[in-house]
């Protein structure tokens, strides 16, 4: 669990959709987490906003803070002070669902005991506390959330926050629940400037893109998060511009597949390869990364930017879900094991340093133990650097929910999980071995958790690196060497401060 402000994060980045039961994949004693901030309106509400997700969940908050800010409310990180209190909701996992229910009757407890700035003097004192859910949630439980169990004032689905100010005016006025949960196929949220909770000022996220049109069986976001509509390639430029010029060194462009994106600008198609070439030349010394994309979308001209642009970060995460065909088209992939095979010998061909990750889901419907161990040979194969692991939960309202019986034991799924898990760990080791004796640059994130005397940040290739502090400071590029590492952290040695370009005029050298 990584806690980003008063946002939190119930799965490590870079996940895709339809998940069950999360399992320690890579995260380890130094997985990200940034400062907080806090920002005040005096004399108006305040809003604690409290985020359950991935990483579109956390850039759907940020847009949620500027929303309302622009509209005279102030941002607390102490959920004491708030007049208004948003859960800003994921449907992905069964259990993520349970926990904001959880959270929300705590809160529904807390307005009938007053322990709250309303009714404390903290706040504005002229109404109760607003409870409000957003986002996945929002759609897909509006009836059970306001008309069964009574548990909020508002629900707020992902493309309707600008909605947000005139839905609290309507409940404050009538004391009746207000919604908005219309899907959009044109919103995009590009002309609003995030409030950006990572006050380090290093690393941010983009969102340029929304929806999903990819109808895996297994994943709810097409019916939580509607259509695919991409953003407008000149916003993004101006908003990584912007970044720049406050002086952010690293940008995580957001999709939920990314790859799809594609943009018509004066007759000409922008697809995500362009995209990323053209943010690429917004500052030599920008490190470029990006989440999520889908197997079917990764091109030659991606894989070719990977090589020839030196801030496009050298890392891909390419969810694979199985790797068994017959199971891969239960899930509706549109691939099969052989060409997502073909997929990462080409991208080791034509960028030969870049490091991947994927996704797994361990006993989806009907997976068989042969099944199970194909996914196992493919892991040994592929040998990924990282991987996210799930056991499969029944999400409503998809195609394997309508079609297909969860008929794998519990305990079948928690031993084929534990399997996966145990393989991957060694994996990671091993390629993290590899690692020793080699220099890298680290875009410097933070102190490390477990020591104020020491730094960490992430290579290129995503993998965190622990390092002593000496003089550097968060922002900074330091070239480094390996020298150790666990299955989920590099430890290294400082060997000085650098710059992108010289990194690469280095190495190329």
């Amino acid at each position: 669990m990584t806690l980003i402000s008063d946002i939190e994060i119930l799965d490590d980045p870079g996940k895709t959709p339809g998940r069950g039961q999360t399992a320690a994949s890579w995260a380890g004693e130094d997985i990200d987490k940034a400062r907080t901030t806090t920002v005040e309106a005096e004399g108006h509400r305040r809003v604690y906003i409290e985020t359950y997700g991935c990483q579109m969940n956390v850039s759907d908050s940020e847009i949620v803070a500027s929303v309302l800010r622009q509209n005279g409310f102030g941002l607390t990180r102490n959920e004491e002070e708030a007049d208004v209190v948003l859960l800003n909701t994921c449907a992905i996992r069964e259990n993520a669902e349970q926990k904001v229910r959880r959270r929300l009757r705590d809160f529904q407890g807390r307005k009938r005991t007053g322990r709250n700035a309303s009714s404390n003097g903290n706040g504005s004192g002229s109404s109760p506390i607003r409870l409000g859910v957003l986002g996945c949630m929002a759609e897909r439980l509006r009836t059970k959330l306001l008309e069964q169990e009574r548990l909020v004032d508002l629900v707020v689905g992902p493309d309707a926050y600008r909605d947000l100010p005139r839905l609290l005016r309507e409940t404050d006025e009538t004391g009746q629940a207000a919604v908005n949960v219309h899907l959009s196929r044109e919103e995009t949220y590009a002309d609003i400037a995030p409030v950006r909770y990572d006050t380090n000022g290093v690393s941010a996220f983009v969102s340029i893109m929304r929806g999903c049109d990819n109808m895996c069986s297994f994943c709810v976001v097409p019916f939580t998060r509607g259509r695919e509509r991409s953003r407008p390639v000149s916003s993004i430029l101006s908003e990584c511009a912007r970044l720049v010029e406050a002086g952010y060194k690293e940008v995580t462009v957001l999709g939920q597949n990314v790859n799809s994106y594609r943009f018509q600008q004066d007759g000409v198609t922008v697809d995500f390869a362009e995209l990323l070439q053209r943010i690429s030349f917004v500052s030599p010394e920008l490190r470029i990364r990006y989440s999520t994309s889908h197997p079917k979308d990764c091109s030659d001209d991606l894989l070719h930017l990977h090589r020839e642009r030196p801030n496009v970060c050298n890392y891909i995460h390419l969810p694979v879900q199985h790797g068994n065909t017959e199971v891969l088209e239960r899930m509706r992939r549109t691939y099969c094991r052989d060409e997502y095979l073909r997929l990462i010998e080409r991208a080791r061909m034509l960028a030969p340093d870049i490091s991947l990750s994927t996704d797994i889901i361990a006993g989806f419907c009907g997976e068989t133990e042969a099944q199970h161990r194909d996914t196992l040979s493919l892991m040994e194969q592929v040998r990924y650097d990282y991987a996210y692991t799930f056991m499969y939960s029944e999400r409503p309202d998809t195609y394997a929910a309508r079609k297909y019986e969860d008929d794998i034991p519990e305990e079948v799924k928690k031993r084929r999980l534990s399997e996966i898990i145990a393989l991957q760990q060694r994996i990671s080791l091993e390629r993290n071995q590899e690692e020793v004796g080699r220099e890298h640059v680290v875009l410097v994130e933070r102190e490390s958790k477990r020591s104020t005397l020491q730094l960490c940040g992430r290579t290129d290739t995503n993998k965190m690196v622990v390092f002593d502090r000496k003089t550097y400071e968060p922002g900074e590029y330091v070239r480094v060497r390996i020298t150790g590492c666990t299955s989920a952290t590099l430890l290294a040695d400082p060997l000085g401060r650098t710059t992108l370009f010289e990194f690469a005029e280095s190495a190329a050298a």
